[in-house]
């Protein structure tokens, strides 16, 4: 699911990767849908590969936005540009283990911007997640 969509630092929002040359990542901006390249030396990363801070261990992005999906029944969370105090205690009704000396209100500002983002452009698939971790867990019967 989040796989292919990506964080490039210094660029707003969110891209889904197209392709892959060999000088660069060609990607299409979700928030307009612009296609451009990004390259090596900008700082990349898949939103699959980030976790969040919590008092025991790190959980991946994906579990908190579908946490913040079954808290919204589907619909989108509270605007990212609400005041701090709102931002803390939306997260904390979500992810109340978070880390509070390590996730700062940018952190959650950006997290639920994404999750916006994502859910206007149902790139939220919570059940196909659901099915492939139910296969692989079935043994196989010979």
């Amino acid at each position: 699911m989040l796989k292919e969509i990506l964080s490039i630092s210094g660029k707003p929002g969110l891209f889904k990767l197209i392709s892959n040359t060999p000088n660069a990542l060609i990607v299409e901006s979700l928030l307009d849908g612009k296609r451009s390249p990004a390259y090596s030396n900008a700082k990349i990363i898949a939103l699959e590969d980030i976790s969040i801070y919590t008092e025991n261990e790190d959980i991946p992005l994906k579990s908190v936005f579908k946490r913040i999906f079954e808290k919204e029944n589907g619909k989108p969370a509270i605007n990212h540009k609400e005041s701090a105090n709102a931002i803390t205690a939306y997260i904390e009704s979500v992810l109340p283990e978070y880390d509070k000396n390590r996730v700062y209100v940018s952190d959650m500002r950006k997290m639920i911007q994404w999750y916006n983002l994502l859910l206007s452009k149902n790139l939220l698939n919570f059940e196909e997640e659901e099915g492939k971790q139910e296969e692989s867990a079935t043994p196989a019967t010979e």
